[in-house]
């Protein structure tokens, strides 16, 4: 029988491309149409071509016991705007947008658009054959809305195709490795920003058709840029026309309301429920298939593994995510898996064999609120708070992170990047450049929002383009996106950073409370090649400050230096070298003296004698 092995996969939870057989498959003459409603008494197609009022033809078959409809409608053609009627238990007829819609209109509309699974000449082939996770490669994430990048003269969206080669361009100058798109898939409320959508298998309307997006990916891949693409298996939005109460009963939810409701105020889905697993999976590989998305980004991981009192585990939600990061990983090995979690749950990038979530990368969340509320303080009452700077090391090492400067922290009155910082405007300007020097520098893959390589003073509105006149009209603003540039440069190029494991890491000097200062050695594991990181964080230059070093032969040449005239600080003269002197300190047989300035960071790198 057609169509069995999709019925028994689907209902047991396992059908990878649900995509292929629900939704609108349009062929030459009609478009095959199928939808899952359990409770529904009968399911009918309505649009544009029978004025919305449903004909004894777009009646759907119910052709499964657990409720898989079906029907194929003559002379309805890709282009067509449809919706589902569904008549609930109880009698009424309720209008619905397709779950695995490919398209839809652009709201405020809410209907679904016949489109069928996008074709594309792809040109990435040589991209995908070397692509890999990158645990000792530099991943360098620039976090993006598209919406608020920026936009044209007249106020309007760029298309896919037309922001595509800004970004691109952009980014390749400013030395990223990988772009961060939050949620694209369709969603009606633009103030979510993405994370409450409706159409997960629609490529937003907002900026285009799916192959426009298509476009875009293959043509950051063309320029050795990765795609990220955020994305959220927890939670979906309560829209009428959306999932929620999908056949007039519980469906995509949980009928517990404390299990199925939010802070957020949109609904979670029941992953103990078969279909509504398939559909999940499915659309992780709907993303990763079709438009050979590099990496995803699981939004609010921490919601998934615990109910709503933050205590509990949901352990129908730990098995699921396992099961799902397995399953791309068996297909996708080289497709990096990321976890947005903001608890304390262990082994989220190890194996699932090891009782691991199988996560490859995880935001590291609380390296993030203590260094901010570090950087917060006035340099006079830092050394009180020196443990949030150093606290991360003690767990650095324990998962695979990604260390965020994301959206979430420059929005909803939580200030931006630069208005965090203490002191007048120079000033906030140098703890900037010290926070994203430490940054680079601490162990984790990197990730920072849009807008903060040139900190913009407003926080980050989503109705509006970023403020790209800071660049024209400020000199601050200038001197920061040189030293972000800078930054992700030396990131690139200097393969000691690239090594996020105990091995590529060493400690010279953490405890120096007193003086807010921090050095440690980025390193190879063989230790062929290492950088010394050195921060002051305090309000006092040093002219000449002591710092063990691993070798006595050779220079210790300045890579750079955050306090550079250049760069909006002081210091303007030749590159500084230094030669080991025979003395202990740091616990080392030799050590070396530097100039550094208050609030700054300087990169040391080694070079032998010839």
């Amino acid at each position: 029988m057609s169509g069995q092995m999709e019925h028994y996969l689907f209902h047991r939870g396992e059908y990878r491309q649900a995509y292929e057989y629900f939704g609108a498959h349009p062929n030459r003459s009609s478009t095959i149409f199928r939808i899952w409603a359990p409770a529904a008494k009968s399911v009918a197609v309505v649009g544009d071509f029978n004025n919305w009022n449903a004909r004894e033809e777009d009646y759907c078959q119910k052709i499964t016991n657990e409720g898989i409809w079906e029907v194929e409608i003559k002379k309805v053609k890709k282009g067509t705007i449809y919706k589902f009627q569904i008549e609930t238990s109880w009698g009424q007829k309720i209008l619905k947008a397709d779950p695995y819609a490919f398209y839809s209109e652009l709201r405020p509309q809410t209907a679904s658009v016949v489109n069928g699974i996008s074709k594309f000449r792809w040109g990435d082939k040589k991209w995908l054959n070397n692509r890999e996770i990158g645990y000792a490669k530099p991943i360098n994430i620039y976090e993006v809305h598209l919406g608020s990048w920026k936009k044209k003269e007249d106020g309007t969206y760029y298309n896919y195709k037309e922001i595509a080669e800004l970004l691109v361009e952009y980014m390749l100058e400013m030395n990223y490795t990988h772009v961060e798109i939050m949620p694209i898939i369709e969603y009606p409320f633009d103030g979510s920003w993405g994370y409450q959508g409706t159409g997960y298998y629609s490529v937003t309307s907002r900026y285009g058709m799916p192959e426009d997006f298509m476009y875009f990916v293959n043509y950051f891949h063309k320029n050795n840029l990765g795609v990220i693409l955020d994305w959220v298996p927890g939670h979906f939005c309560k829209d009428s026309h959306g999932l929620y109460r999908f056949d007039g009963s519980v469906c995509y939810e949980y009928e517990n309301p404390s299990l199925g409701e939010n802070e957020w105020g949109s609904a979670n889905f029941n992953v103990t429920r078969n279909e509504v697993r398939s559909f999940l999976l499915s659309n992780l590989y709907f993303w990763v298939k079709e438009f050979h998305i590099d990496g995803i980004r699981m939004d609010a991981v921490s919601n998934m593994l615990y109910y709503k009192d933050g205590l509990s585990e949901n352990k129908h939600s730990v098995e699921f995510l396992q099961y799902i990061n397995q399953s791309l990983h068996e297909e996708y090995p080289d497709v990096m898996l990321i976890a947005e979690d903001s608890s304390a749950w262990p082994l989220v990038t190890k194996y699932q064999e090891d009782g691991g979530l199988g996560f490859d990368f995880k935001w590291n969340m609380g390296w993030m609120n203590d260094t901010l509320k570090y950087m917060e303080q006035d340099p006079f009452f830092r050394k009180s708070h020196h443990g949030k700077l150093t606290f991360s090391f003690m767990y650095a090492f324990s998962e695979n992170f990604i260390l965020p400067l994301s959206h979430d922290e420059i929005v909803h009155g939580k200030n931006s990047i630069l208005n965090k910082m203490p002191g007048y405007y120079e000033d906030k300007l140098a703890h900037v450049r010290n926070l994203y020097s430490y940054q680079m520098a601490h162990p984790g893959k990197k990730l920072n929002f849009m807008g903060n390589e040139f900190v913009q003073g407003l926080e980050w509105r989503y109705y509006e383009q970023l403020e790209w006149q800071l660049l024209k009209d400020n000199k601050g603003s200038q001197n920061i996106q040189k030293y972000v540039k800078a930054l992700n440069k030396m990131y690139l190029e200097e393969e000691a950073f690239w090594h996020d494991g105990q091995n590529g890491f060493e400690w010279i000097e953490h405890e120096n409370i007193n003086e807010n200062m921090l050095i440690f050695l980025r390193k190879t594991p063989n230790m062929e090649d290492f950088i010394i990181a050195v921060f002051n964080f305090s309000g006092k230059d040093h002219e000449k400050y002591p710092l063990g070093v691993p070798l006595e032969d050779g220079e210790y040449e300045v890579i750079l230096d955050s306090n550079e005239k250049k760069f909006g600080g002081s210091y303007q003269g030749k590159k500084r070298k230094y030669k080991a002197i025979k003395k202990s300190w740091n616990y080392r047989e030799q050590y070396i003296e530097i100039k550094i300035a208050k609030n700054s960071a300087i990169f040391l790198k080694y070079k032998k004698e010839k």
